[in-house]
């Protein structure tokens, strides 16, 4: 794949959907391009501002949290794994909508609870916390919506 043909597929790629650094490169990897010519590309994608992190971060919390119902511990996990700078991590956390996070783990409990049939309200809370702590939510925030 040359870098023209490189460069105009990563472009229609991201007009179409928010990707980040590593996705890109990623796929120019398993293309098998010269190391400078994905560096090329992803310059050329940055300076068209085709790629934005702090646009991608926003657009990746914000998924996570309506769709795949993500707290923001999880949230953070996953842009950190794609080694996104931690300022735009920390303000797309913080422009999440706070009642709709709220609503969130409020549909998740109820949700996780209709599935027990624990009789002991101590066990029920005990797999409802952990629950809700592999989506990553704190332990707080779950306390919180269970009055512990």
């Amino acid at each position: 794949m040359t870098f023209e043909q490189a460069l105009n597929r990563m472009a229609a790629l991201c007009s179409c959907s928010e990707h980040c650094e590593s996705d890109i490169r990623e796929k120019l990897q398993k293309a098998a391009m010269p190391v400078q010519d994905i560096d090329r590309v992803i310059d050329t994608l940055y300076a068209e501002n085709y790629l934005n992190t702090a646009r991608y971060c926003h657009a990746f919390a914000r998924d996570k949290l309506r769709f795949s119902h993500w707290g923001r511990m999880k949230i953070e996990q996953g842009l950190r794994i794609k080694h996104l700078p931690p300022a735009d991590i920390k303000e797309a956390l913080t422009d999440l909508p706070d009642d709709e996070y709220e609503n969130i783990l409020q549909d998740v409990l109820k949700q996780k609870d209709r599935m027990l049939t624990d009789e002991d309200e101590y066990i029920r809370n005990g797999k409802l916390i952990r629950f809700a702590t592999a989506r990553g939510f704190t332990l707080d925030e779950i306390r919180h919506h269970l009055n512990l």
